[in-house]
């Protein structure tokens, strides 16, 4: 297994071996987690900040999402929670605390004891909630080692759904002049304007609708949905549905495991019809400037090329990573290649490409779906892997998952694959999932619990990746051996969520070449450096897209862009950039996958809303 990629990482477990801890005996979770929360809430409540900190252990660490920063935070040792308490405690007037019902007991690992709580408070503005996660000590008591505080909602401005929504009944014709003027936005503008309508931009809209937020999406395509329509034919979503759920309709119980990409296209059209979200379709963003007071001039463009400028407080840019502009290798001599080189966003199907060799660049999702496509048709396909891979069989651990999995490794599943924790048949409901789930700071998940548990999967998983290597593909155990964790957030790829593919790739039914780096095309295919060639008569190039920064290039020029902090990767804080505010006052970036833009477009349009209502004024 190839190595060289991984990075240094120092462990922070808070292990048994760690704390000084012994042995354990019998343990009352309840009456330990109700005992601790008691103390917390009176400290906090009397603005003991000394008192707090006494109950957490000197590395924990603090994860904050809007409830007490007005920000994403995560505050790492007891010197920094202990200055953000200082400051914080006398402004937002913590209160109200209540545990929950939610108190368990768990041992991800042998040497890995831990209490997690979750429980309710309110601050002078907000409805809140929060995870905690208690570890023994060697002194007796138990102790945080990390704090999840979040916000839920603002006071007097609660979501429209339930009691909130609009009873007042309305004919036929009445709710057709409604939404024609809802969505026609003749007379105002929207308060905040979304580019795009895939399914980043549909959630956040349906979460601004419901926190009485105008929006207006605008959509290149003629249909919502089209940007799955207009992909591979063979193409499906890589993770389980139980992942994919969106705000306020969840996908039925009659739905398949892993939603065909034609199918996913009627959903989001269905979803946007049925929430009454607003859109204009076939239009384009054409360009996008700040006034001097914050406003942003949209300059929008229909179909029949009349042209409106909005003007609005909010400008979200949702239009996907890179803005799907492909990220094409430039190989020299291209002039000379007698065959067709197309990014994989052009492929459709394995019968475009019958009779012909093609060559796949790349060995990520997209590489091993449009190779497996033409191999399975019965297509000579070779597969250039260009650095090692970040391999996971999902198929596996999704059976794993649904029962007869071993205790130890069903937690590690759970916690290497943060994305898909607690994501299952029997799991807990997904607020509650997605809240456990975002408890989890980064900096703990980076700092020794992914490796573990990306190592318990590769070990799980042994023999069909040994099978692999052998046949020369290579693998490695993702950026600072953290499994998929860091993938995802630095390089939104180098991985593969194995759906068959290498097993196509054992049998030898898709050629690998990956000894020798690609020197130059010559007419019938590639050269490599050490002299060796491959003829093709198609070169599909499965290479990922740009900047995601070339979204708000196309939009607001190149200074807006520019000043935009970089869009992949994490913080020293661990922090995301995504759904946080960028350079310029107004300016947003929606993105990620389903799970994420389901979490954090409430989160988002929070943000919106407390400006919107004049309640945050600052962050901290």
């Amino acid at each position: 297994m190839d190595t060289s990629k991984s990075g240094h990482w120092e462990s922070r477990i808070p292990t048994l071996d760690r704390l000084g801890v012994k042995g354990l005996g019998e343990i009352d979770e309840i009456k330990v987690a109700k005992d601790w929360f008691s103390s917390f809430s009176s400290y906090v409540t009397a603005g003991n900040v000394e008192g707090v900190i006494g109950l957490f252990c000197d590395d924990s660490l603090w994860r904050d999402l809007l409830a007490l920063t007005w920000d994403m935070r995560t505050f790492d040792g007891s010197s920094k929670i202990r200055t953000f308490l200082t400051d914080r405690i006398p402004s937002v007037h913590m209160q109200g605390f209540k545990l929950g019902e939610f108190v368990r007991l768990q041992k991800p690992f042998p040497d890995l004891t831990w209490i997690v709580g979750m429980f309710e408070f309110e601050t002078g503005t907000g409805i809140c909630s929060g995870v905690f996660r208690l570890v023994p000590t060697a002194e007796g008591p138990w102790k945080a080692y990390t704090m999840f505080t979040l916000l839920e909602s603002f006071k007097g401005f609660p979501e429209k759904i339930g009691i909130h929504r609009d009873a007042q009944a309305l004919t036929g014709r009445q709710w057709k002049e409604k939404r024609e003027r809802e969505v026609g936005f003749e007379e105002n503008d929207p308060a905040v304007l979304i580019v795009g309508a895939g399914q980043s931009a549909l959630q956040l809209a349906a979460r601004l609708k419901f926190l009485d937020i105008p929006s207006l999406m605008i959509e290149k395509d003629a249909r919502v949905g089209d940007v799955w329509r207009n992909r591979y034919d063979a193409l499906s979503l890589h993770f389980p549905v139980w992942n994919d759920h969106m705000p306020y309709i969840p996908f039925p119980p009659t739905w398949p495991l892993y939603t065909p990409s034609l199918k996913m296209a009627d959903w989001l059209e269905s979803y946007a019809t049925t929430l009454e979200l607003n859109i204009w379709l076939s239009s384009t963003v054409v360009a996008a400037t700040q006034d001097v007071d914050n406003k942003w001039n949209v300059r929008v463009q229909r179909k029949d090329g009349s042209e409106r400028v909005f003007r609005v407080n909010h400008l979200v840019v949702a239009t996907g990573l890179g803005d799907g502009i492909p990220n094409m290798p430039n190989i020299p001599n291209s002039n000379v290649f007698k065959g067709t080189v197309q990014p994989s966003s052009l492929y459709r199907r394995a019968s475009d490409y019958q009779g012909h060799k093609v060559i796949v660049i790349g060995a990520g999702n997209a590489a091993h779906d449009v190779a497996s496509d033409l191999a399975k048709a019965g297509n000579d396909v070779t597969m250039f892997q260009r650095s090692s891979t970040f391999v996971l069989n999902l198929d596996k651990g999704w059976k794993f998952l649904g029962g007869g999995m071993p205790r130890t490794l069903f937690s590690a599943y759970i916690k290497c694959v943060p994305l898909l924790a607690l994501y299952c048949e029997n799991g807990p409901p997904i607020d509650m999932a997605d809240r456990l789930s975002n408890s989890m700071p980064h900096l703990l998940l980076e700092g020794g619990l992914a490796q573990r548990t990306a190592q318990a999967i590769i070990n799980d998983q042994k023999e069909h990746l040994d099978k692999l290597a052998k046949s020369g593909f290579r693998i490695n155990k993702g950026i600072k051996d953290a499994g998929i964790l860091l993938q995802l957030k630095e390089k939104a790829g180098g991985h593969y969520f194995d759906t068959g593919g290498s097993q196509l790739i054992i049998d030898r039914k898709i050629k690998l070449k990956n000894d020798s780096q690609i020197k130059a095309y010559y007419p019938e295919g590639l050269e490599f450096e050490d002299g060796s060639k491959v003829k093709a008569d198609a070169i599909i190039c499965a290479t990922g897209v740009g900047d995601m920064r070339n979204s708000i290039r196309r939009i607001c020029g190149d200074d807006v862009a520019n000043s935009c902090p970089p869009l992949l990767g994490v913080n020293e804080e661990g922090e995301l950039n995504w759904y946080r505010p960028l350079s310029r006052p107004g300016l947003w970036m929606m993105v990620g996958s389903l799970q994420l833009n389901r979490f954090h477009s409430m989160y988002l349009a929070l943000q919106i809303q407390g400006i919107e209502k004049k309640i945050i004024d600052s962050r901290y």
